[in-house]
């Protein structure tokens, strides 16, 4: 196996052997690659809003959103600057550092992208970071972003290449690339990761993590999702995935990604207390908190302050002041 470097040339053949080892070992790796860039027993937490719901022209096989969808989900036009400025200041006085924006779009118009800076004008303005997700982007889109001091752009490419077409038609993996290049480019700092158990293989998983470690820079942040099984969505009936499995693949990712925020996201609500600690252990060290993600639950963030206090964890209050770098 190679050292724990930083690098951006890991073969599919290295990780599927990552992610085989015995999983006190893989654990180990883990956790001495994580104290080598992190304080262990921090965690960043950012709090997501849902700024535009529902009606979405994509068919992500696992999203409520879907307007092709029948799941009960009621479409809301993008909220208005003020109820984004409430939720933000309230979610900064529970702790959370970092304000994440999501719209329902499978790219914004450049009208609505005009709304969206005024939101993230105004959440830097009380002293958050700011992360939106809105879909694709164009150039253009992306250096207007980057000249409202966005820090963060979410955009995941949720699954392997190969098993890509499984959950999705409306747009390719290479239209997922475009967009992480186009935010790169503008030295917008890059939160990309995916999802898992939707039936995808240990191998699917490898691929994915392959592709987002050897992107030119690694993403600042890789949220690592669990599917959240939505009733009326065609993933509705997939096969629960095991945990230790979804815990490999957070460790891998922190060994492949040794710099990167390694965040537990969606379908935290559904995971024990034990799985989550075995997360932390395995090197993930931000979460999302608050009780609702876009539109479906979360852990209860006083059930997240005890689990804390049992691990003797402790929030994160620092935050990153400027994105990184151009790749």
């Amino acid at each position: 196996m190679p050292n724990d470097a930083t690098r951006h040339d890991w073969t599919l053949e290295e990780i599927e052997a990552l992610l085989g080892l015995p999983f006190n070992d893989l654990i180990h790796r883990a956790q001495t690659v994580h104290r080598q860039h992190f304080d262990p027993n921090r965690v960043q937490v950012s709090t997501l809003l849902s700024i535009k719901t529902g009606a979405c022209a994509e068919d992500c096989g696992y999203c409520a959103q879907s307007a092709k969808y029948n799941t009960d989900l009621e479409p809301e036009r993008l909220l208005p600057l003020e109820d984004v400025v409430e939720a933000a200041e309230a979610a900064r006085a529970k702790g959370a550092t970092r304000f994440c924006m999501g719209a329902a779009w499978r790219n914004p118009t450049d009208k609505n992208l005009e709304r969206v800076v005024e939101m993230v004008q105004a959440v830097r303005g009380i002293g958050m970071e700011t992360c939106v997700t809105l879909g694709m982007l164009t150039e253009r889109q992306a250096a207007r972003l980057k000249a409202a001091g966005l820090n963060y752009y979410n955009h995941n490419l949720d699954t392997s290449p190969e098993f890509y077409g499984e959950v999705i038609t409306t747009r390719t993996f290479q239209d997922r690339l475009e967009t992480l290049k186009h935010v790169r480019a503008q030295g917008i700092s890059v939160c990309s990761g995916g999802i898992l158990g939707m039936g995808e293989s240990r191998r699917d998983r490898a691929s994915m993590l392959r592709e987002l470690a050897n992107l030119p820079t690694h993403p600042q942040s890789v949220p690592i999702n669990l599917l959240v099984r939505i009733e009326g969505t065609p993933l509705h009936g997939a096969a629960p995935l095991d945990p230790f499995e979804f815990v490999r693949t957070v460790a891998a990712a922190r060994i492949l990604m040794p710099r990167s925020y390694v965040r537990l996201s969606a379908g935290r609500g559904e995971m024990s207390d034990e799985m989550q600690a075995l997360c932390f252990l395995a090197g993930a060290n931000s979460m999302f908190y608050g009780e609702r993600l876009l539109t479906t639950g979360n852990a209860e963030t006083d059930a997240d302050e005890r689990l804390f206090a049992r691990l003797g964890l402790a929030f994160e209050t620092d935050t990153d002041p400027e994105p990184a770098a151009t790749a």
